[in-house]
């Protein structure tokens, strides 16, 4: 990929990358991070499927999009970086009365 026009914007796509993968992994800001890494990932899933003719490569960048955005819906999880700023959340299921 040395010499090509697209060089900077590579490295910075893989730079993103990079950090918000280490975002996810520790659990920091991990609604924005997951979300961020969907739009990145079906980006290049969808911009490789219509491109070639559905090779392995764009179905697993859809795939990994998919996770991700589970991941947002998920939100973080009991030991990560975001229940330690925020502190854990409790779900209350309001009852109904009689």
């Amino acid at each position: 990929m040395l010499g090509s026009t697209n060089a900077p914007l590579q490295l910075a796509v893989d730079t993103l990358s990079m950090l918000l993968a280490i975002a996810v992994l520790i659990g920091f800001l991990t609604p924005i991070s997951c979300g961020l890494i969907t739009i990145v990932y079906l980006t290049i899933g969808s911009g490789s499927l219509l491109v070639s003719n559905g090779q392995s490569s764009s179905f697993t960048a859809l795939d990994f999009a998919v996770i991700s955005a589970a991941l947002v819906l998920l939100g973080p999880g009991a030991f990560s970086l975001d229940a330690k700023m925020f502190g854990r959340r409790e779900i209350r299921i309001p009852r109904k009365g009689p």
